[in-house]
């Protein structure tokens, strides 16, 4: 495919004809759910050693497809507090973690939901989710590995959750790290869809002096330049003929609405009753919108949701990728897309652990 020819990676591929060099240092993922963020690592030269995880099902995918060296079923925050963890979680160039993120969302009730224990999967232990990032830099004060790199949502920076911000860039001063964050879009990143998420990546203050630059009056912190701008891929390049025969039909009335709805707008603009906000429109010229765990876009000129292959590459997930029991469109959606991922990895490493 062309794809290759205009991105720093292929958003086609897939596991057994991948090549890890394994040579740009090592890696601990954190919630790494199926190991999106793993095959990001590994696609950019990593080696990844493993991971902590509190979903049965996830780990199950993760393993089956990473087989790490190290990986922890539980909660981090009880795997923070382990004294048995291997010295070489001790010497990691980069930690990596997903806090889950539904109370920042912009969907959902937000701060109605914030200090409130939650079970966001069925069979968890409950948790107050907005506490975990937190816990993640607990873990980041222990471990102390070179760099920290940590995903979420949007919606941390929107309206009072930006209170969160302003504590994690404290708690991170605290356990040894200037951070930064930034806000990136996937689809600028050769993903082939809109997904935009929050990055805050750290570097630790004792070899931070080479790198450091002035921010504003009142902050310095480690130069790094993300700046993306990688041809779009839109829909029609990774639009099936055929696939899977799960992927959902439209009814006769959702269709009716359908045909109202501009192309990349959600149905609500016309439905009666502001239904189906959620449900965006695809247009085969235009990036196809955030995939979500719980739902996927519609083809409306096929009258389906996507197919399995075209929510992998959606997702940059490999075609080969064993989701055991998981449905493809849930872990995808949960997912930090590899290929984003790896763009970040690439650069972190040029501009900062190559020359330290």
């Amino acid at each position: 495919m062309s794809e290759g020819k205009k991105h720093n990676f292929p958003y086609k591929w897939t596991l057994k004809d991948a090549v890890f060099t394994k040579d740009k240092g090592k890696v601990f993922s954190c919630f790494a759910c199926g190991g999106g963020s793993t095959m990001g690592y590994k696609l950019a030269g990593f080696d990844v050693l493993g991971c902590n995880e509190i979903d049965p099902k996830m780990i199950e995918a993760y393993k089956a497809n990473h087989n790490p060296k190290y990986a922890y079923l539980e909660p981090i925050q009880t795997f923070k507090l382990r004294d048995d963890l291997p010295q070489e979680l001790y010497e990691l160039d980069i930690l990596d973690g997903s806090p889950p993120c539904s109370s920042f969302s912009m969907a959902g009730n937000r701060e109605k939901d914030w200090g409130k224990e939650k079970k966001f999967r069925e069979g968890q232990a409950e948790q107050i989710l907005d506490n975990l990032f937190f816990d993640f830099i607990d873990l980041a004060k222990k471990l102390q590995p070179k760099v920290v790199i940590a995903e979420n949502v949007k919606g941390l920076l929107v309206g009072e959750a930006k209170e969160y911000v302003r504590k994690i860039y404290r708690e991170f001063d605290l356990a040894g790290y200037y951070v930064q964050h930034w806000l990136l879009d996937a689809s600028k990143m050769g993903v082939p869809q809109k997904r935009e998420r929050v990055f805050f990546i750290a570097m630790r203050k004792d070899i931070a002096t080479p790198f450091l630059k002035s921010v504003d009056l009142f902050t310095i912190a480690p130069e790094l330049n993300l700046e993306f701008n990688e041809p779009e891929i839109p829909y029609k390049e990774i639009r099936q003929t055929q696939g899977n025969e799960s992927a959902i039909g439209l009814s006769k009335m959702i269709s009716h609405y359908w045909k109202l709805t501009t192309p990349g707008n959600a149905m609500s603009e016309n439905h009666p009753k502001g239904s189906y906000f959620n449900e965006v429109k695809t247009a085969p010229d235009k990036v196809l919108p955030t995939i979500r765990a719980n739902g996927l876009p519609y083809d409306y000129e096929i009258e389906r949701t996507l197919f399995d292959d075209e929510t992998k590459m959606a997702g940059s997930y490999p075609m080969d990728y064993d989701f055991k029991t998981n449905k493809v469109v849930y872990l995808v959606g949960m997912s930090v897309p590899p290929v984003m991922t790896a763009q970040i990895a690439k650069q972190v490493y040029e501009q900062w652990l190559a020359k330290l």
